[in-house]
């Protein structure tokens, strides 16, 4: 029984993850961002509750990484888990040695509308702005 409680509790041992106080202590998702996933979550009917958006970084691209963004109806045993105005983000831990202190931006303007990456880990980025290295 003792299982089950600790395996029910895990996502909530993680306040220090949860933290909105600097780059230097995970991630940062700016208010366009979280306007937008909460939008896309609700078209996508994943509740904020349990599910939450998924960043990842996969190998291949122009510049040898690429990032990865989808979301998932709940987090995964070893996880990162963020949150921000009520909407969680999950990073696995592979991903998050690349994704720690980035910020996740969106951006709309006449040229341009989706996701942006700022990510002060990155040395070179293409032009498609979802690969680097």
């Amino acid at each position: 029984m003792s299982n089950i409680v600790t395996i029910g509790t895990q996502p909530q041992q993680q306040p220090a993850a949860q933290q909105q106080a600097s780059p230097a202590q995970g991630l940062q998702v700016t208010d366009g961002a979280i306007k937008r996933i909460r939008v896309a979550m609700a078209k996508e009917g994943i509740s904020p509750q349990e599910g939450g958006l998924r960043l990842g970084v996969m190998g291949g691209g122009c510049s040898g990484l690429s990032y990865s963004i989808k979301f998932d109806t709940q987090p995964r045993e070893r996880d990162r888990i963020y949150e921000f105005d009520g909407i969680r983000v999950f990073v696995d831990p592979k991903s998050f040695l690349y994704l720690h202190g980035m910020t996740l931006d969106y951006e709309e303007t006449l040229m341009r509308q989706g996701f942006n990456f700022i990510n002060p880990n990155s040395k070179h980025s293409c032009g498609c702005g979802s690969s680097f290295s």
